[in-house]
């Protein structure tokens, strides 16, 4: 019930959005040209003329079916435009989330266990520069020094001009088709484009998700139980990683939720600098251009995914926390 109360919820939100806009959709469609007759013709056939609660319903009907309208800026029908941007956000989101997990996890976790020495110290410092440095600039450094300079990266977009199109698109995901396709060519020229933004964003992600594991770590290290593990002589790599780390499994799994749904509707600024062709580009490009069909179709997608993150991390509760049942 929680969850259909929540996209509803969701729905009526980006439906508000949409008609408090400063933007008449009709103009949108037929022009600031057009004649009083065709702006009246368009305006009923778009529902305009329905009372705001019937407008709704039809709204909530046509999402549902996954119709998101047809873009005034691509001419093509949104739900087909999302289709194609959405898992270029992913696929860089995902692996942004997987490099903060693997170096923000074991960093905080040694962080605590090591309270007040240099990697505790190097830890901090990570966090607050992490939080503190604009994207936007650590992405333009990024690109003058290891692409501009040094040459060690692909340039911005998905793929180089020679690799654009050639692999057959299977799942959306470019590392994943290349490999697919067994075209290892392709797959180190989509490695090599990804990299430095995926970086970027993993240094970002493992900045809060280090913070977050170090101090629910430090919290469980002081507990009794752990006092009382190290008194019956355990090791201290089987009391921090068998014991307080196993505790702290539940809440870590809402940060890392949080930290991969965050890189999804986030990466806005990442993906301009980087001409990377997904959902957060789209949205921005589109709502410059007062496009709203495709901004309000590109929210609901991304308030759909937190949806999704929230009902994977209950589950996730309940196998890893038998008490959560």
């Amino acid at each position: 019930m929680s969850l259909v109360l929540t996209l509803v919820g969701l729905l009526l939100v980006t439906f508000v959005i949409g008609r408090v806009m400063p933007i008449d959709p009709v103009l949108k469609v037929v022009g600031e040209r057009a004649t009083q007759a065709q702006y009246d013709a368009a305006y009923q056939a778009m529902g305009l003329d329905k009372p705001l609660w019937q407008q709704f319903l039809r709204y909530m009907a046509e999402v549902l079916r996954g119709d998101f309208g047809r873009s005034i800026s691509t001419g093509h029908p949104v739900a087909q435009d999302l289709k194609r941007a959405f898992p270029a956000t992913l696929e860089l989101a995902a692996l942004g989330t997987l490099i903060g997990v693997c170096v923000g996890v074991p960093l905080g976790v040694i962080a605590a266990a090591r309270r007040g020495g240099w990697v505790d110290q190097i830890a901090r410092v990570v966090a607050l520069v992490g939080y503190s440095m604009p994207i936007f600039w650590l992405g333009l450094m990024g690109l003058l020094l290891f692409y501009g300079i040094l040459g060690w990266v692909g340039g911005p977009g998905r793929q180089g001009i020679i690799y654009d199109g050639m692999v057959p698109m299977v799942t959306g995901l470019v590392l994943v088709d290349s490999l697919i396709a067994g075209d290892w060519g392709a797959f180190r020229d989509a490695f090599s484009h990804i990299v430095l933004p995926a970086s970027l964003l993993g240094y970002f992600s493992l900045a809060y998700i280090s913070r977050m594991t170090r101090s629910f770590m430090l919290e469980q290290l002081s507990a009794e139980y752990i006092i009382t593990a190290r008194v019956k002589g355990l090791s201290e790599r089987r009391v921090i990683w068998g014991h307080a780390f196993r505790n702290i499994l539940v809440p870590l799994i809402t940060v890392i939720a949080l930290s991969f749904g965050s890189l999804l509707e986030g990466s806005v600024l990442t993906e301009i600098v980087f001409s990377w062709p997904g959902i957060g580009q789209y949205i921005t490009k589109t709502l410059l251009a007062g496009d709203m069909n495709a901004v309000l179709g590109g929210t609901v997608v991304v308030g759909a995914c937190f949806v999704a993150l929230n009902i994977f991390s209950d589950i996730l509760y309940r196998l890893l926390d038998p008490r959560a049942k």
